[in-house]
Order: C-alpha cells, then structure tokens, then sequence
C-alpha cells in the first residue's frame, strides 16, 4: 500500500464516556509490542491491576471507584433525580451497573446512601505538540515521527532518564532491567503499513478512536455537545485544546469528571518552557564574568 509522503497528524480520542475496563487495550498494546509482564498486582481498593502508565504499561485503563449513581447520569452527574438538580431527568449512557461483593446496587455503604460507580479511563502518552522530553534528551533517542507523534528508540537511549522528571504527564519511565525509557509509540510500525494501533483496534466500544487529529477534534466535540443536551453537564475535554500549557496533544479526553479524579493534572505545562529565558540569561551571566576576568587581568598587567 503506497503511503502519503506527507501524512496529517494522527492521534487519540478517548471516549470514557463508553469505556467498560476491559482493558483489552491494555492486552492488546503488551502482546503487539511485546511489552514485558508488570506484575499485575491488584491494588487493596480496587480491580485497577496496572495501577499508572510505567515502562512496562504503555496502556493503563484507570478504574475510579465512586459511591454515586450507577448507569444513569443527571446534569449533576452522580447526584440522582430528584435532587435539586437543574435540566432533564436520568439520562441512560449506557455504563454497566455494578454490585460490590456482597452488597446489592442501591443499599447503603457504611451509613452512605446512593450507589457505586466506576469511571473509567484509559489512559496513555499524550504525544504533545510541545514535547519537553524531546527538548531534554542528549542522544536524540527521542524523536518526532511524520505522523507528529513522539517515539523512543530504544537502541539509541543511554539511559540518562533526564525524560522521566520533564514529562508533565508522569507517562514516561525508565525499565529497571535497562534502564531505559519506554512508552507509547501510537504503534509507529503499524502507522507505517497503513494500520490503526493496537489499541484502538481492539477497543470493542470505540472508547478510543484513532485517526487524524484535527477530525477527532471534531468528533470530540460533538459528542460533548450530545451528552450536555443529555444533561450531562460534566462532560468536558481534557487536552484538545491547541492552546493549553504544552500546545494541544496528540491524544486527548472526553471526561465526566474533574482532571483530577482521573490522575490527570489540570494544567499541565511543558516543563522546558523557559529553557531558552534561561540559556539567554546564562549566556549574558557568562558574558558579564568573561569581562570582568578580562578587564581584572588587564589591570594586572598593567
């Protein structure tokens, strides 16, 4: 299949609107990348068996465990009908309802009335416009691909992690046999053969959607827009905006709640920002000292 010279951006939307945590994603990106096996420790208070992106989890599908309202959402999302809410009565989005072991949906937890909810998310490397791991790494093992995503080779990492701290993001890490660092790649290879990743091909309710950035801001939108006429009025975008801190990233969110709740930052910033101020200032420092240790020998010899 001939391939375009010069390809659009391509990237992630993930709807975590429909996201059910089956974590074939997670699945899929080990066994096409033959990502090594992390452990898979279930946390104590929680069915979350990744726990964060790492090394070795370059797909991490979040589980956020919430005593609210299961499967139907009002424009308080998470507070019931009848409630005081303003907007439409429940609306159904279609998200499983869940029982805990020994408890039934709709019975009080420790003296706390309302059901329990997951969110769920997953999450992967934000592949941003402005990249400070790019920025920091000394070998350039660190690149930007024709499809504007950014991608570690490996055989040219030495394993100075100088990346790990300058992610805003917290997704790059160092594995500990090597010491180098790994991440997503947006399956660069299959990119290459005209091929979705991994991922998105295994999702089995488009809860992430490939494709060219700029259409999947679009549908992002969109959709957005269908679940606030819904009354879900929390819905909102997480790292579409192409004038946020690290100008716009390649994957990018549709939440129904806060950053935060995710493990998302809610502003994040690329951290090389004022690199070049810096420099700048360096330079001008050095210049001062060269001047006076010049102007100070001269006198000397004088």
């Amino acid at each position: 299949m001939a391939q375009d010279e010069n390809p659009s951006r391509k990237g992630f939307f993930t709807d975590t609107s429909v996201c059910i945590g089956c974590k074939a994603c997670e699945v899929a990106c080990k066994e096409w990348n033959m990502v090594p096996e992390d452990g898979l420790n279930f946390l104590a208070s929680s069915f979350d068996n990744t726990g964060r992106l790492s090394a070795d989890s370059w797909r991490h599908v979040a589980f956020i465990e919430q005593r609210e309202p299961l499967g139907y959402q009002d424009s308080g999302v998470g507070r019931p009908a009848g409630d005081g809410a303003d907007g439409p009565g429940p609306v159904d989005l279609g998200m499983p309802s869940f029982d805990l072991p020994g408890q039934r949906t709709g019975e009080h937890y420790e003296g706390d009335p309302g059901n329990f909810r997951w969110l769920m998310s997953s999450d992967v490397c934000k592949h941003c416009t402005s990249a400070a791991c790019l920025d920091v790494c000394p070998t350039g093992a660190l690149f930007r691909t024709e499809f504007d995503t950014v991608v570690v080779q490996e055989d040219i990492c030495n394993g100075c992690g100088y990346c790990v701290p300058a992610c805003p993001y917290g997704v790059i890490d160092r594995r500990e046999v090597d010491g180098r660092a790994w991440k997503c790649t947006l399956c660069y290879d299959r990119l290459g053969e005209g091929m979705e990743p991994a991922c998105a091909k295994a999702c089995p309710t488009d809860s992430i959607q490939f494709g060219d950035v700029d259409e999947l801001r679009e549908r992002a939108q969109r959709r957005v827009e269908d679940l606030h006429e819904a009354g879900v009025s929390s819905a909102q975008l997480y790292g579409e905006d192409p004038d946020n801190g690290v100008d716009g990233t390649g994957a990018f969110f549709l939440l129904l709640d806060e950053p935060e709740v995710y493990g998302l930052p809610p502003d994040p910033v690329v951290t090389t920002r004022d690199l070049p101020s810096m420099w700048r200032h360096a330079g001008a420092a050095a210049l001062v000292l060269l001047a006076g240790a010049t102007a100070a020998f001269a006198g000397r010899r004088s």
